[in-house]
């Protein structure tokens, strides 16, 4: 039978969704027992009355993150069964941090000011609007009873602690975060790259950097401010790295004491290679045009500490610096430790080709949080690397097959062979390799931005980003940095008699 006219026992909304207030707007009684009792109690009741057929529930479709997994699979969702949301037998909700997916692809453009900010991100309200979307976090999963204990922006403020959300299929998309090191120093001065407002903080904190040397007499002081120290050799490092190096470096014509040569730019890798997605020969000509371009690159290199703003190296070179920005590789999202779905040796979920987690029904998960196993790799074993050209299609394949679940059909396979990558080292500098043809300079910029163009979520963005990269070559290139952002209430407070502005010596990373 469909699991739309008799669906599997579920939890009603008052016990397993305090989201949803009592009817009589007082607390309900079950909230005085534990959460793993009311939730069993629900759950035999529920089965009790589907199976004298009282009542028919609607499938409960639960996306946690709201980035490429968990927007283009509620988005696939949501297109799949408009006719079931219009009858009400079927409900999607998203539970992300943001109100917004990033386009991190655009990040380093964002950063050097060739595209507006806002133009990065999407609104998950306007895409997924057929779809319930909490603003919140997932703290912990219990699968056994189908129950996630979620955190809204509401709940501190109403003191309460996390509070239950029931669901028949779940989609685990949080993500990844950064994967730091116990270097001394880099807590205290290190900066992210994996959001639009580390980004936007960068560039604001170069520029910054940049009117401290022009106006400081003290040539310590002046040098620390015009070292850059980039940490791993990645796509995120290297592309952060030639857009804000070719962003200062115009940025530099508007100082009557700067020069670019006055600058340091070092890039920092622990292993022999840099970009190794676009392959040995590419990564090598990368490191070569960068260093044409006066930056270090320093191989087989590790960061020892930063401690009190210099940059100690494996190799024993010491750079006093105030940005070191790490960006040496990220690990599974803290929330997979904290549910009982079954993980690799890396801490990423264990699934099927099918996108499945393996050995939990009604469990589904991919992209940077889950294991997915690559069918069209020669050896067996290999698993599809997590990087967003995968993430995008598994999501699809994923929302496919949560439906082909719901109506008791096949599931399908997620195969798809890595065609090859693309990567920006500043305006009109890039390279590629895609299906084994290498490019470098200018056409692999161009195309680095055709295919993005192509892959930014809603016509409504790639319209938007256009026309800014078509103004960009009419109009001259923004410098400005909008630093106050970072502090908004600092001027309201002086002038209220309270603290005074931060200054440049109480920020760790240098932002005024």
């Amino acid at each position: 039978m469909s699991r739309f006219l008799a669906f599997a026992p579920s939890l009603p909304p008052p016990l397993t969704c305090p989201l949803s207030p009592h009817p009589d707007g007082a607390p309900s009684p079950a909230h005085t027992r534990s959460p793993v009792t009311q939730i069993a109690g629900a759950v035999d009741k529920q089965q009790r009355r589907v199976r004298h057929g009282m009542v028919k529930e609607r499938a409960r479709i639960l996306v946690v993150g709201g980035g490429y997994v968990g927007m283009y699979t509620a988005l696939r969702l949501q297109r799949r069964l408009k006719q079931e949301l219009r009858r009400g037998e079927v409900d999607i909700t998203v539970v992300t941090p943001d109100p917004y997916m990033t386009y991190q692809p655009f990040l380093p453009e964002a950063a050097a000011g060739s595209i507006s900010p806002r133009h990065v991100v999407v609104p998950l309200r306007r895409l997924l609007d057929r779809c319930h979307v909490v603003i919140g976090e997932v703290t912990s999963i219990d699968h056994a009873v189908r129950a996630a204990a979620v955190t809204t922006l509401a709940t501190a403020e109403e003191g309460r602690t996390a509070e239950l959300l029931g669901y028949d299929e779940l989609v685990l998309a949080p993500g990844a975060v950064s994967r730091t090191l116990p270097i001394p120093g880099l807590a205290e001065y290190g900066i992210g790259f994996k959001t639009v407002e580390e980004a936007i903080g960068l560039r604001n904190h170069v520029i910054e950097q940049m009117d401290i040397a022009s106006s400081t007499r003290d040539p310590a002081i002046r040098d620390a401010a015009l070292t850059f120290v980039f940490v791993g050799g990645g796509y995120a490092g290297v592309e952060a790295l030639g857009e804000l190096e070719d962003m200062a470096r115009y940025t530099a014509r508007y100082y009557h004491n700067l020069r670019p040569e006055d600058m340091k730019w070092i890039l920092v890798e622990a292993s022999g290679r840099i970009l190794p997605e676009v392959g040995e020969e590419m990564g090598r000509y990368t490191v070569t045009e960068l260093r044409r371009r006066n930056i270090q690159v320093l191989l087989d290199t590790r960061l020892d500490s930063c401690a009190d703003r210099v940059a100690v190296l494996s190799d024993g070179q010491r750079f006093p610096t105030r940005t070191v920005v790490w960006t040496a590789g990220v690990k599974p999202h803290p929330l997979l430790a904290a549910t009982d779905l079954p993980l690799d040796g890396r801490g990423r979920l264990k699934c099927t080709a099918e996108l499945a987690v393996d050995g939990a029904p009604h469990a589904w998960a991919a992209g940077d949080a889950a294991a997915v196993p690559d069918v069209t790799a020669a050896e067996p074993g290999t698993e599809t690397a997590p990087n967003a050209q995968h993430a995008v299609r598994q999501a699809r394949v994923l929302g496919d097959n949560i439906v082909h679940a719901l109506r008791g059909e096949p599931l399908e396979t997620y195969a798809h062979k890595y065609v090859g990558s693309v990567a920006s080292l500043g305006l009109h500098k890039g390279v590629a390799q895609v299906y084994g043809r290498k490019l470098k300079g200018y056409p692999a910029w161009f195309m680095h931005r055709v295919y993005h163009l192509s892959r930014v979520p809603t016509f409504n963005r790639k319209a938007r980003v256009l026309a800014e990269w078509t103004l960009a070559g009419l109009f001259k290139r923004e410098i400005v940095s909008l630093g106050s952002l970072e502090h908004p209430r600092a001027e309201f407070e002086l002038a209220a008699g309270g603290k005074p502005p931060h200054s440049p010596s109480d920020n760790p990373k240098g932002s005024s």
